[in-house]
């Protein structure tokens, strides 16, 4: 019993540690093959109708070109200009303002700690309650209703695994729980499934208040 007990000790200890090498790589390979697929996607039926041939990885290469070069471009006057007023055009069109606005917006502040982007990670109490979610708050406000002025959040709740589509929610502040997460450990938890994750995760206080900024309904 003794022995076998040892044996399932060891089995079971170098199982985990397997886990913790092997699952990572899992996931990691799983989200590059989805954003793999669905970039080649983009573009692969057009250069395949083009070209007369088609290759799988094609869309994923060209896609990645046009995006260096539209970056080459924007770092010189005439392409500055050009990309200032194609932004202030999609900007204006009705249907598609929104879209192209909030996908800006949001990897703007996925990508940058610069003002704008989402300021702390929070534990909040949704979709029910017992149920608690992670998410990032994106900004404080004050709302103004019949019952009074009261502080609210706002929370994206971002899903796994592409964390640049989510849920938006606003939450009362003082049921807004902020942890002692980074936004990129934040990150890391949502893409992973919350397989990547710290083993104690500790609540550092309610989200302070919305400040100087008036938001009246």
């Amino acid at each position: 019993m003794a022995v076998a007990g040892l044996m399932f000790s060891a089995f079971k200890r170098y199982f985990l540690s397997g886990v913790l090498v092997v699952v990572p790589v899992i996931i990691t390979f799983l989200v590059l093959r989805f954003l793999f697929q669905t970039v080649d996607g983009i573009l692969g039926p057009y250069l395949g109708q083009f070209l007369g041939y088609y290759h799988i990885g094609l869309g994923v290469l060209v896609t990645l070109l046009i995006i260096l070069l539209a970056g080459v471009l924007t770092h010189n006057l005439i392409g500055s200009e050009l990309y200032r007023i194609a932004d202030q055009l999609l900007g204006r069109v009705p249907f598609i303002r929104p879209i192209y606005a909030g996908s800006k917006q949001l990897l703007a502040s996925l990508t940058s700690g610069e003002k704008g982007s989402f300021q702390q990670a929070a534990i909040i109490e949704y979709p029910r309650s017992g149920l608690y979610s992670l998410c990032l708050i994106s900004q404080r406000i004050r709302l103004m209703i019949e019952d009074g002025e009261k502080e609210y959040c706002v929370c994206f709740i971002p899903s796994t695994p592409t964390p640049v589509t989510g849920m938006t929610v606003v939450v009362p502040a003082d049921e807004v729980q902020v942890i002692d997460l980074s936004i990129e450990e934040a990150m890391k938890f949502f893409m992973s499934g919350g397989v990547v994750s710290p083993q104690v995760i500790k609540q550092g206080g309610f989200a302070p208040a919305a400040g100087d900024k008036d938001h009246t309904l």
